[in-house]
């Protein structure tokens, strides 16, 4: 690995962070700093593409972000990030750290990309689409790792994870520059974040990876994303965002039942 920072990685660190992630509250996650090396970090920080860049971009109740899974659009060492987080031999740590055995990841959007939000962006508490629409797998882990130099704490952004009921923030992690969030995706894993507040120019930016084992028999029922109105939000949105989420889920386990499926 030419770009993850291996000197974190000895056997007993791992067994350190295996730890801490098993152990962590609401539900399972770890925080590794420095994670990639230093040099690599700036250069991914320099060369972060401009977010009309990106192929998609959300704008609505719910969440306002870009994404891109471009890569052909992004500087090479985009690509060489995405392939070092794909390889084998990270996914054989990654099981390691996580505890989960057969870890993989994907070679399309579903496996790997960018986020980047400019003032006012925000991504509403959720829980991630269970199984991989086209290929029908697992999803288990969600990797972020952050490129935000010098962000302050009055910009917000900070990633919060809720209780599984939805009535409490337990922990909220800041978007340190070069800072790693590891954490389980499974029915109780609530996450996102506030709408930020930043100057001109300045922008919440992230690298996702997504990891994946075959499909078990005991995985919920397909669902995409499913959003949550947190207690302080207006009524107005807690009375949306359920009937949307329910409508939207409907809709799309019917057509993929029927073999149609969105990416």
């Amino acid at each position: 690995m030419k770009i993850i920072n291996q000197s974190l990685f000895s056997e007993e660190n791992i067994s350190k962070m295996a730890k801490e992630f098993s152990d962590a509250k609401p539900y399972k996650h770890l925080v590794i700093d420095n994670f990639l090396q230093a040099e690599m970090a700036d250069k991914i920080f320099n060369e972060f593409p401009k977010e009309e860049v990106f192929n998609k971009r959300y704008k609505g109740v719910n969440e306002f972000k870009a994404e891109g899974s471009n890569f052909e659009d992004f500087s090479e060492i985009f690509t060489s990030l995405r392939q070092e987080m794909h390889s084998k031999e990270w996914c054989d740590l990654m099981s390691k750290l996580v505890g989960i055995d057969g870890l993989y990841s994907v070679p399309d959007a579903l496996g790997g990309g960018l986020h980047q939000g400019a003032d006012g962006s925000f991504l509403d508490i959720h829980i991630d689409f269970n199984i991989h629409a086209d290929r029908g797998i697992h999803r288990r882990v969600n990797l972020l790792i952050f490129f935000n130099k010098d962000w302050q704490e009055s910009y917000g952004g900070h990633t919060e994870l809720w209780n599984a009921d939805m009535t409490n923030l337990d922990k909220k992690v800041f978007p340190a520059f070069n800072r790693c969030l590891i954490f389980e995706t499974n029915e109780i894993s609530y996450h996102g974040y506030a709408a930020i507040k930043v100057p001109e120019g300045v922008t919440r930016k992230s690298f996702y990876a997504y990891y994946y084992t075959d499909l078990r028999a005991d995985a919920a029922k397909y669902h995409d994303t499913v959003f949550k109105a947190r207690p302080t939000d207006s009524a107005a949105k807690k009375m949306m965002t359920p009937l949307k989420e329910g409508a939207k889920n409907f809709i799309k386990r019917q057509l993929r039942n029927l073999g149609i499926t969105f990416k």
